[in-house]
């Protein structure tokens, strides 16, 4: 009987049992997995089983991320006594087929399980390599299946870690000589599929919880395995003051508590979590656990299971690392470096072994004095303490950066984000077709946020191309041409219908092209005037922004939960559906990029996506329908046209075009419909 591959879905309980069975006879190369993972990666249709009669030969289970389209292949397993029959090899062909429109498949593999030959095979190429986290520091092969698109974007994928703080419970699981029933959840966090995404962490508490073991032999050999952890130690006043910030909440919403000597060592972990700037603690103590929703309330941290943080690594790694709701309310301001102050700025930016304090401030101080008229951009917090220092100034068609650095700060990976999208926007606006970051010691933040950004490795520094261009992928791919020209690169040619998941990841790494003829859809998405202005300051209030670094790189926007045929990614176009002709409203404003799309009820979707700000969880659920649920619109990359199109304009182009045109709701539009206003919005008059 020929072996056949079926797709397993979350309702093939039986299906699922058997292939975490299979799973489970090979933990010592696999890793650990949890039921629950395999039975999420079903619901996310990432889960195959190769199936010979009523039997599992093997199965293959996978991601696909949101951000970056490939599939991240985590177990391909094949049944020991059926290997040899090209199992695996179908298995690959089948997400292959499934999944063409992504750019291709990555896995990681440990090099001492000597399968370099086996992944060659199956058509894997190396691509990179990473240390393991586990016991052992194992070194982790990477590997890459191109699915035949141009291959553009092999540097696109952000090196960011999700940092996630363990209690004592957890590390005992990982670390101790004698684990204790269940700890095969906390071992899964050290998979080695995981490695390039969780960095474990540890705080002061530990330390006393290791302490405190009676036994010698186990308290020295946990004290001796804490190497390799992350250890942070936050200011031990702010922990005191959050700790009794949560002690007092919990008091208040929570019966039948212990008392404060027991309940202080739990929230400690939260509180020092808090106040090191992290926001994942995982833990299995149930009463922690039931602390998760005061922990959330009062200290922004999330308490979860191991489970939870390897079936939600990619939500809570975006959730750490951008957090723009946490710029509102404070209030950031730029303004140019000072003659004579280049050496009081050093003690504020982490220097490396090869560029010291005296030579970075003698590299500020002539940047001063070049005949190039370099921009010394410094910005600060409300405290008026710096945390951002960059110079920029314009060379031919590239806009250069010899110094981009960020301060030690909660906000420091946000605002790196900011500063990268920022620089992208500076050289929109002075003409340049790239932009160029010379610093050979940029802050590691900003190093490890480029590769969200489109930013690549380029002479011993970064370099991102920037295509203005709203047109066909000939017209994008001749713009690419010149640009890559720029710094010195060739260009691929890109060929005409690209997937929306292709077309997207180019718009993103080649802000702010727009690919026509792809098959990414575009949408019109009505809004109310208050809310244009609070999520894009449009129409403009009388009342600053609160802050100076514009538009959040990434928002959401909330309405009913009922479905239009939304797909992503898709483009939207912000059309504010209220106000007199030709005045503020009734006009569309600019567009975005649709990044995903989520119906939940309220209070899910405002925990899922409060850091990104703006709603609360009230007017979420103003928004719900008769369901009770409400629709999540993720979006990305806004621009807003220096000529808003009016709705007699609007009305006018889609007439010209002979197209129907309803501005009542979200509505799909063509992408001739979608041009001609982009390109209405941006006319220079």
């Amino acid at each position: 009987m020929a072996i056949r591959i079926l797709p397993v879905s979350e309702a093939q309980t039986e299906l699922i049992g058997a292939t975490v069975a299979l799973g489970d006879r090979y933990t010592r190369t696999l890793g650990l997995l949890t039921p629950p993972a395999y039975r999420k990666a079903a619901e996310d249709g990432g889960l195959l089983a190769a199936v010979d009669g009523d039997e599992v030969v093997g199965y293959a289970l996978f991601g696909l991320p949101k951000r970056i389209p490939h599939v991240r292949l985590a177990h391909l397993c094949v049944a020991e006594e059926r290997r040899g029959e090209g199992v695996a090899r179908l298995l690959v062909e089948a997400i292959r087929e499934r999944h063409a429109q992504r750019l291709g498949i990555k896995v990681k593999c440990r090099r001492d399980y000597g399968l370099s030959g086996m992944w060659s095979k199956l058509g894997f190429v190396p691509r990179g390599e990473a240390q393991g986290r586990g016991r052992d520091g194992e070194t982790l092969d990477g590997w890459w299946l191109n699915h035949g698109h141009p291959d553009l974007f092999s540097e696109l994928e952000s090196d960011a870690l999700l940092s996630v703080v363990i209690d004592h419970g957890v590390f005992a699981d990982l670390r101790g000589l004698n684990p204790a029933d269940g700890a095969a959840e906390s071992q899964a966090l050290e998979a080695g599929w995981l490695a390039d995404m969780v960095e474990l962490a540890f705080t002061p508490r530990l330390l006393h919880d290791v302490r405190e073991i009676e036994d010698t032999a186990e308290r020295r050999h946990q004290r001796s395995a804490l190497h390799g952890l992350r250890q942070v130690t936050p200011d031990q006043r702010a922990v005191e003051e959050r700790r009794t910030g949560l002690l007092q909440t919990a008091r208040k919403a929570l019966r039948d508590l212990p008392e404060d000597s027991v309940l202080d060592r739990r929230l400690r972990y939260v509180a020092e979590t808090s106040c090191a700037g992290l926001q994942v603690l995982a833990t299995r103590d149930p009463l922690l656990l039931g602390l998760a929703d005061v922990a959330w309330e009062v200290a922004d941290v999330r308490v979860v299971s191991p489970s939870v943080v390897a079936l939600h690594v990619d939500e809570l790694r975006q959730a750490q690392v951008y957090r723009p709701a946490d710029l509102m309310g404070t209030t950031f301001r730029t303004g140019e470096v000072v003659r004579g102050a280049e050496g009081e700025l050093v003690a504020f930016f982490d220097q490396s072994s090869s560029d010291n304090g005296s030579a970075f401030a003698r590299r500020l101080r002539a940047l001063a004095e070049d005949a190039v008229a370099w921009r010394r951009e410094l910005l600060r917090d409300d405290q008026g303490h710096p945390v951002a220092l960059y110079a920029w100034a314009m060379d031919g068609g590239t806009l250069t950066v010899p110094v981009l650095r960020t301060a030690a700060h909660p906000l420091e990976e946000t605002l790196a984000r900011h500063l990268l999208f920022s620089l992208k926007r500076l050289g929109r606006e002075h003409g340049a077709r790239a932009v160029r970051i010379t610093d050979a010691n940029p802050s590691p933040a900003a190093r490890t946020a480029a590769g969200d950004d489109g930013f690549f490795e380029y002479d011993n520094g970064l370099a991102a191309l920037l295509v203005d261009v709203c047109g066909t992928a000939r017209a994008v791919g001749q713009a690419v041409g010149d640009a890559a020209r720029e710094v010195g690169r060739d260009a691929a040619e890109l060929p005409a219908g690209l997937s929306a998941e292709v077309a997207g990841v180019v718009e993103r790494a080649w802000w702010p092209a727009k690919v026509m003829d792809s098959l990414m859809p575009s949408f019109v998405v009505p809004i109310e005037p208050r809310w244009s202005t609070e999520l894009f300051n449009l129409p403009a209030t009388l009342l600053p922004r609160s802050n100076e670094l514009g538009i959040s790189r990434e928002l959401v926007y909330y309405r009913s939960s009922g479905h239009r045929n939304e797909s992503v990614p898709a483009r939207l176009l912000w059309y504010v559906s209220e106000g007199q002709p030709g005045q503020e409203g009734q006009m569309a404003i600019g567009c975005s990029r649709l990044e995903e799309v989520v119906i939940d009820t309220p209070d899910a979707l405002f925990s899922r996506f409060e850091h990104l700000g703006v709603y609360g969880r009230a007017e979420i659920k103003s928004t719900a329908g008769v369901s009770g649920n409400v629709m999540a619109l993720r979006f990305s990359d806004t621009e807003l046209f220096p000529e808003p199109v009016t709705l007699r304009r609007f009305r006018a182009l889609a007439n010209e075009l002979g197209l129907p045109l309803s501005l009542m709701q979200l509505t799909k539009i063509s992408s001739e419909l979608f041009q001609a206003v982009y390109q209405e919005g941006h006319r220079r008059t």
